[in-house]
């Protein structure tokens, strides 16, 4: 098969997400056959370097090695099982390493496939909560500019206009406090502690991105609010839920955006990178004491009864498993250390360009806007002209960002920049 006849049959029968199929009448839709490292590769052999880590869930490169030789010495074992009532190696062991790995008395481990079920989870297990402890509430608070993924749950306590508004009849009512724009926060905190006073008998929990707001224009806040934030929330009885799916394993410099607070939240939500973009996966990490409120004889109706069918699958635990080896054996924070001063440095060549600005980076998460353009979509602009220079971009409206697998090397990150550079040359 070739790549036109691939589109052709692709365009006739998949609907595919987070896109204006009519888009594709003038924008490449292309096949792949193949990847390799930092490398996507289609079916005429041509190559394009995955700056974004095919949203964001690649770590340590397409088709390694030791994560795919997980799967497949798994595959022969066991590929699924029913998590209610039986339990398997791999996710006892995965659950152990990742209560360890996080820390801060977070001891249990409830399981899904995608970020949003993730999201949907600890929204119903606060709500739970309060309701076990004799507490009826059913708001959540979250901030401006956040969001957290596309089912209506997590739809709900997003504040993306584009994703949205559209649904807005179906959603639960959230509130909503800001995101600080600034190093100076105290105007934020003064709003949140507000509501706080007015609401926090409603409202079961906040629900935040720590370090960066991803989808939302990749924006970078500081880890001091978000303390005083928590240390407000736990004052007036509401529960904090880390939204790490995007930011967790490493992507702000340090194994989860946790580890840069001095606060502790009491849910914790990881997906994309754990299995190293091999396999869905999600999980959502609490702590004894709210296990214990669901801990109770069945007559009593306590019981969180939340489930889905792959929960726990046992490919997925083995490509995740893998995935921390891969952490504890390969000093990988430390070299990202270097990748990340690198990225910076190297980005900056591009501020001799007035119409970019606000770059930032936290850890291997880089990014800048286009502050002004002739074109309409500037950010598709640059993705169009980006595949032209085998270079997989896709911008998050006019924010370009770059959020590669760690595997990149120094001359590649080099290649990247230098691209972009003779892209806004002939801007």
């Amino acid at each position: 098969m070739d790549n036109e006849f691939l589109k052709q049959l692709d365009l006739k029968h998949i609907w595919h997400p987070c896109t204006q199929m009519k888009d594709h009448e003038n924008v490449p839709l292309i096949p792949i056959k193949k990847a390799k490292g930092v490398w996507l590769y289609d079916f005429n052999d041509k190559r394009y370097l995955d700056c974004i880590s095919s949203w964001w869930v690649n770590l340590f490169g397409h088709c390694n090695e030791k994560i795919a030789n997980a799967i497949k010495k798994q595959v022969d074992e066991l590929e699924h099982v029913i998590l209610a009532g039986f339990t398997h190696e791999p996710i006892i062991k995965l659950s152990t390493k990742l209560c360890e790995k996080v820390g801060r008395d977070f001891n249990k481990c409830f399981y899904a496939d995608n970020g949003s079920s993730a999201v949907e989870i600890a929204l119903k297990m606060s709500f739970h909560y309060h309701l076990n402890q004799g507490f009826k509430k059913n708001k959540f608070l979250s901030l401006s500019n956040s969001y957290h993924g596309e089912t209506l749950g997590a739809l709900s306590v997003g504040d993306v206009a584009l994703y949205k508004n559209t649904y807005n009849p179906l959603l639960l009512k959230c509130l909503n406090t800001p995101v600080p724009k600034s190093k100076n926060y105290e105007e934020e905190l003064f709003i949140l502690k507000e509501i706080l006073e007015k609401h926090s008998n409603e409202i079961c929990a906040f629900i935040l991105e720590p370090l960066v707001q991803c989808a939302g224009n990749m924006h970078m806040y500081e880890a001091g609010f978000i303390d005083e934030a928590i240390k407000l929330c736990h004052e007036f009885n509401v529960q904090v839920i880390f939204d790490e799916i995007a930011v967790g394993f490493g992507r702000t410099g340090t194994l989860f955006a946790l580890h840069q607070c001095k606060q502790t939240p009491d849910f914790i939500c990881l997906s994309k990178g754990i299995t190293g973009g091999f396999m869905p996966l999600s999980v959502v990490l609490t702590k004894d004491e709210i296990y214990q409120a669901f801990y109770a004889p069945y007559k009593e109706y306590k019981a969180f009864l939340h489930s889905h069918s792959y929960t726990g699958n046992t490919l997925a635990c083995a490509a995740a498993n893998a995935v921390l080896d891969i952490f504890e054996n390969e000093n990988i924070l430390e070299k990202n250390k270097i990748l990340s001063t690198f990225i910076e440095q190297e980005f900056s060549r591009l501020k001799k360009f007035d119409f970019l600005g606000n770059f930032r980076i936290c850890g291997m998460i880089s990014a800048f806007d286009i502050l002004n353009a002739k074109y309409e979509r500037a950010g598709l602009e640059v993705f169009k002209r980006a595949l032209k220079k085998d270079l997989l971009l896709r911008p998050l409206g006019n924010t370009i960002y770059f959020m590669p697998p760690y595997v990149i090397t120094k001359e590649q990150i080099s290649y990247v920049v230098d691209s972009l550079e003779q892209i806004f040359n002939d801007f």
